[in-house]
């Protein structure tokens, strides 16, 4: 039974959460090379606004934002998936090489087949996906042990090496590709926010529809999973399936998010372990919490970075790795 004490502590930190959401919303609506004043916002919003208004609002600044807080949702739950069924508080689909193995089968579909406009915004989660699941079954494949099961440690050490292997064949086929096609697999190395219009919010959101939801449905499955094995399997847990299952969930999460954003890290890193420190380390208590961190950090990170340095900005992927670099560091020597 969950204390009403964390139940009410779930609920204030959601409700401050949307209000940081709506706050920074705010912010970065009127904020840009191309201004919006706050004081039009509400009326742009109902459609009074002037046509200047309207396109900064409604095909520059709101499909970004929305982007940016979806994926950085998918991000936090793909992390917390992660976290819990390698039992390994280092997990992130950008750090154990699921987002670069992701990046790589972009970049060889955007290099070397033919894109038909009206279907390549569809298709890239799902070629996203293909190259996430072949790079997670790897990684899943050598951290296996017939004896001992899948390693903790081992899992992130492997990861990494493929997130650095895939590094490696990113810049082989920039050395190949033609300019204009390698200054967008470098902007998305970078984790620049490039999938900017409403197309790209209709390819994300039935993922996030269908997958978070499917996640809290696993939340308890998640918690018996971060147990020792035989309590999990004692309590009639299939341990196997239930980890395939759920990384396959992690790895189209992940997936969805970066084919739209870029290579972005550290958000499935920082947002489960904040949630877990506000609320506990229960799934079904920290995931709904973790969603809404994921989604506040990046849109934070996109909002500061896109107006540092105007009109191009810093990309959020290096925005989010400035601060999220150093805790994982810190998370390294702690544990």
């Amino acid at each position: 039974m969950i204390h009403p004490s964390i139940i009410r502590k779930q609920r204030v930190t959601i409700t401050l959460l949307f209000v940081l959401i709506a706050v920074t919303f705010v912010f970065g609506t009127g904020m840009g090379y191309a201004s919006l004043s706050y004081d039009r916002l509400l009326p742009t919003l109902l459609g009074q606004g002037t046509f200047k208004e309207e396109f900064v609002l409604f095909s520059i600044r709101l499909p970004r934002i929305l982007i940016t807080i979806l994926a950085g949702m998918a991000l936090a739950v793909s992390g917390a998936i992660l976290q819990g069924i390698t039992r390994n508080d280092l997990a992130d689909p950008g750090i154990i090489g699921i987002n670069s193995g992701a990046g790589v089968a972009i970049a060889l579909f955007f290099l070397y087949f033919p894109i038909d406009e009206g279907s390549f915004i569809y298709l890239l989660p799902v070629v996203a996906f293909i190259g996430a699941l072949v790079t997670a079954i790897l990684i899943y494949l050598f951290s296996y042990q017939k004896n001992t099961g899948l390693q903790p440690v081992r899992l992130v050490l492997i990861g990494v090496g493929f997130s650095m292997a895939f590094s490696g064949v990113m810049i082989v086929l920039i050395s190949s590709a033609e300019r204009s096609k390698v200054d967008f697999i470098a902007k998305w190395i970078a984790g620049n926010v490039w999938g900017t219009d409403w197309p790209f919010i209709l390819a994300l959101l039935p993922w996030l529809l269908v997958l978070i939801p499917f996640t809290l449905y696993k939340a308890n499955r998640l918690n018996l999973l971060g147990m020792n094995e035989p309590v999990a399997i004692g309590v009639g847990v299939s341990i196997e399936k239930e980890r395939i299952t759920l990384l396959l969930t992690a790895v189209a999460l992940a997936a969805a998010a970066v084919s739209v954003t870029g290579g972005i890290a550290f958000i499935g890193l920082m947002a489960p372990h904040i949630a877990k420190a506000i609320v506990g380390p229960r799934n079904q208590m920290f995931i709904p919490v973790a969603i809404l961190i994921g989604g506040w950090l990046l849109l934070l990170a996109d909002t500061i970075g896109r107006n540092v340095f105007e009109p191009t900005g810093i990309p959020a992927g290096i925005m989010v790795a400035l601060i999220g670099a150093p805790y994982f560091m810190y998370l390294l020597l702690k544990k």
